[in-house]
């Protein structure tokens, strides 16, 4: 009982951390091209704005795991 507590802690926490860096990795990306090549910032953009959120679909997957593990217990 206590190390799957221990584990949904441990889940939760990667799949928050693993978002922050995909999300932050997207914008970095996208803010470099647009410094290389303003004329194509609205692309760019957009490509960002349909990204971010697949990026945040994984860690979402993973808490929502951690949720059902912790309902087993």
């Amino acid at each position: 009982m206590g190390a799957v507590a221990i584990a949904v802690a441990i889940t939760a926490g990667l799949a928050a951390l693993a978002g922050a860096f995909g999300v932050a990795i997207v914008v970095r990306s996208t803010l470099q091209g647009i410094t290389r090549q303003p004329e194509i910032r609205g692309p760019l953009q957009t490509v960002m704005f349909i990204g971010v959120p697949l990026v945040e679909a994984l860690p979402i997957f993973a808490i929502v795991i951690a949720f059902l593990l912790l309902g087993n217990m």
